[in-house]
């Protein structure tokens, strides 16, 4: 039984999967899962240039990804390794230019379904209180 109160993977065992499900990505292009409670969960994409859209600021593409791998991890601590839990709706809205340096994505799992995974992610790059984007995703769950 899935519960939104207990987790089955922790942050060393998140990135670990995420290394070999995206094999060919290299660590500097994936967020690193920071830390993971039940229902919360913080990913850090560290900072590269090669995210920069001209303008200098990082690209909505690097965000929307960011976005959808921070809740992809959060739905696999909550249910373990099922590489085939995937992305249903990712609606992003883009509140600010985000500042070139690490993005941070702080999630919230809004609802925990058998069959489908809610969450709401911000982004940021120079703190919590200057959120640069805000997306809500959810994920179809594979059968258990």
């Amino acid at each position: 039984m899935m519960t939104s109160d207990v987790l089955k993977l922790d942050a060393e065992a998140l990135n670990a999967f995420l290394r070999r499900a995206f094999p060919l990505t290299t660590d500097a292009a994936i967020a690193e899962v920071i830390e993971v409670v039940p229902g919360r969960a913080r990913l850090v994409l560290p900072y590269n240039e090669r995210t920069l859209r001209p303008g200098g600021v990082i690209s909505g593409p690097t965000m929307m990804s960011v976005a959808d791998t921070a809740v992809y991890a959060m739905v696999l601590a909550h249910i373990g390794e099922q590489p085939m839990a995937v992305t249903t709706s990712l609606t992003m809205h883009f509140l600010r230019p985000a500042k070139p340096g690490p993005l941070t994505a702080d999630v919230r799992l809004l609802k925990l379904g058998r069959r489908i995974a809610t969450a709401e992610v911000h982004l940021h790059t120079e703190g919590p209180d200057k959120p640069c984007a805000s997306a809500m995703v959810a994920y179809a769950l594979p059968a258990l």
